[in-house]
């Protein structure tokens, strides 16, 4: 079993566990005999411009690698840079290619979502029609959980309780107050509705949780929606709602866009979204002229707060990031490492892997009857399915009262 020297990058959104994978690729790679554990700087886009980092230099020891895995966002930064296709980018292809063979790179990982699959799929055609031997893994991360073929993925867990967590403190703060109150959060999700299902988490002995859950996967009528808002404000004193923010009317509109609200797009043509929360609310002000509402935008906080990471995710993150070095060292390529569920209760998982060309521009969202779309909620097989990947805690380690994380000086 050999696997020479690797280069590893992240991209895409960062979340609260993509680095528990990077450092499962590090400690693998360096127990497998690595000499050289090459580190990316922000992504491919990095590479393009000769921006490397042996990671052995700047993670000497197991304290190190434990502190990694329990630090946010992207240890190794990150990006957004769209591989172009290689009969129309070749010098682009040719410069990344020049730099792995001036580092004499046998493995290259790339810790991502669905545009980092692309790239790992494109970059693995191009090495095989050019008689390049190398091998290229893909190790899931995104908390959108929108990677097909894997039961889910990293960052999802951490991400659903922190919303699930925060949500519950929310209701209990609103319902503090003895008059008629609308809160609306707003949950990541563009085209699936992953993350604003889980806000259902937030349900127990103590609190019912939402009360009315907004997906992309159902496009939203808002002549409905505010008669079944308004049917429940006769029975409660408060209302609580989560809605993602890739919510559509069904004009096809992204809701976040009422109003004449500009639109921009990311390298990838990917519409930035923000703003279906605040103008749910204020549809529902205008419509049923309710004076207490607020609308709160969980945004980046909720993919970043590893203070409150699941114990389980974190883990996993780390297994998958290891899984995909010991396969690259057995020689497979093209792949990218997924989790297989055996079963719900006690859950039991197993990693496997699958062609990264079934999986690159694919995606995977909420099974439609997993949805009650007449009641704007979400069914109980959604909890059975989410509730296992929130479980478990991992605290990072604490100085002068705030957490401590590992940090790649520029």
């Amino acid at each position: 079993m050999s696997i020479g020297n690797i280069m590893v990058g992240q991209s895409g959104g960062p979340t609260s566990v993509i680095n528990a994978s990077l450092a499962g690729v590090f400690k693998a790679a360096r127990d497998l005999g690595a000499k050289h554990v090459y580190g990316m700087r922000n992504g491919v886009e990095g590479l393009l411009e000769g921006r490397c980092v042996d990671m052995l230099e700047h993670v000497k020891t197991d304290a190190d690698i434990e502190i990694l895995k329990r630090t946010p966002a992207s240890y190794l930064g990150t990006c957004r840079f769209k591989l172009g296709d290689p009969a129309e980018k070749e010098a682009d292809y040719a410069k990344i290619f020049a730099q792995l063979k001036k580092l004499d790179v046998k493995s290259y990982f790339y810790i991502g979502g669905n545009d980092s699959m692309d790239s790992i799929n494109k970059m693995s055609g191009y090495a095989a029609a050019n008689g390049v031997d190398m091998r290229f893994m893909g190790i899931p991360k995104t908390i959108d959980n929108d990677l097909v073929i894997t039961d889910h993925t990293p960052g999802f867990g951490s991400a659903s309780k922190y919303i699930a967590s925060t949500f519950k403190e929310l209701i209990r703060d609103a319902a503090a107050f003895n008059e008629k109150t609308v809160l609306v959060v707003e949950i990541m999700g563009r085209n699936a509705g992953w993350l604003t299902a889980a806000s259902i988490l937030a349900a127990g002995e103590d609190n019912e949780g939402p009360d009315m859950i907004l997906l992309p996967e159902t496009p939203l009528c808002e002549a409905s929606f505010i008669k079944a808002v308004g049917e429940k404000l006769k029975e409660k004193n408060t209302l609580f709602i989560a809605v993602s923010e890739g919510v559509k009317c069904l004009d096809g509109e992204y809701l976040s866009s009422r109003g004449g609200a500009s639109v921009t797009r990311d390298a990838f043509g990917h519409v930035a979204l923000s703003g279906a929360g605040h103008n749910l609310k204020e549809l529902i002000k205008r419509e049923l002229g309710i004076k207490r509402i607020r609308s709160i935008e969980f945004s980046a906080i909720q993919r970043c707060a590893a203070h409150i990471s699941s114990r389980t995710d974190v883990e996993e993150a780390f297994l998958a990031g290891q899984h995909g070095a010991r396969c690259a060292a057995d020689g497979m390529t093209s792949k990218m490492v997924v989790f297989k569920r055996l079963a719900d209760e006690p859950y039991a998982m197993a990693l496997d892997t699958a062609p990264v060309s079934e999986i690159a521009n694919a995606e995977k969202v909420v099974p439609a009857e997993w949805i009650d779309a007449a009641n704007y909620f979400v069914r109980k097989e959604f909890v059975t399915y989410a509730l296992p990947l929130i479980q478990g805690e991992l605290p990072p380690l604490m100085i002068n009262g705030v957490p401590r994380h590992l940090v790649l000086k520029k």
